[in-house]
């Protein structure tokens, strides 16, 4: 089953997030077993060139390489497609237009204003018309709830052809309504609850990053009902581990 039949199935998958650029980040990340990798480009110094060599290395063990692009942006979103994504999430989508021109750029006309060139995902030249068809078929579009914008229009988002779901972004989401980081502020509390409301009702995809590198966060927010999960990103994974060892070596 691929990742976007078990996205419209609703079934829990479970991915990270890449901020380091070097290829050993994602080839240590990937052996551990992750539905899905995403590629960072917006809250990271990667680059398009270093984006493709994680694209690569994600793709080539097995997994499915998402990019996060720095913002809604056609050209932007057709680079790391045309570099071999399978997909985007794409941040501060905050109204129904937002969500439009994602998924315009990511599909090929009729469907979108992507623009047609052969790259690393077109085989080099060889495969665009099979690309041209699993792209249409297989393709991701998550759009980012991260602003209380986009809560309030959360429906229409949603009601968009070609988004296969969203994931909060807590941080942003929090600081929209001016508490950034406090994620048990009654008003953050009141926006996820909107949001539930919101997504249960439309049978949404509802995803979620979880930032601490914690089982208990995790299996929080599955009970909550969400199954597009990140689960924290490589500099905490890193940190942590760093972290933890010392103070036992300390404790010794």
């Amino acid at each position: 089953m691929t990742l976007k039949e078990k996205l419209k199935n609703k079934e829990l998958t479970i991915g990270s997030w890449i901020t380091l650029g070097h290829p050993s980040i994602a080839e240590i990340m990937v052996r551990a077993g992750y539905d899905w990798l995403t590629v960072d480009m917006e809250h990271s110094a990667i680059t398009l060139h270093q984006a493709q060599q994680l694209i690569q290395i994600i793709e080539l063990a097995g997994c499915v390489p998402l990019v996060r692009v720095g913002k809604n942006d056609p050209n932007l979103i057709k680079r790391v497609m045309d570099a071999g994504a399978h997909g985007v999430i794409v941040p501060m989508v905050n109204c129904r237009e937002d969500a439009e021109q994602a998924v315009s750029s990511v599909k090929y006309p009729p469907k979108g204003i992507r623009g047609v060139g052969l790259a690393r995902a077109q085989g080099y030249g060889e495969s665009f018309e099979e690309y041209k068809e699993w792209n249409d078929e297989e393709s991701i579009v998550i759009v980012q709830v991260e602003h209380i914008k986009a809560v309030e229009n959360l429906e229409e988002i949603l009601s968009v052809d070609g988004v296969d779901g969203f994931i909060i972004g807590p941080y942003d989401l929090s600081g929209s309504l001016g508490v950034p980081g406090q994620f048990d502020h009654p008003d953050v509390v009141e926006a996820l609850e909107k949001v539930k409301e919101i997504s249960n009702r439309l049978d949404a995809l509802s995803g979620y990053h979880v930032i601490p590198p914690t089982v208990d966060d995790f299996k929080e927010k599955v009970d909550e009902g969400y199954r597009f999960i990140a689960h924290s990103l490589d500099i905490l994974f890193l940190g942590e581990g760093c972290r933890n060892s010392i103070e036992k070596i300390k404790e010794m």
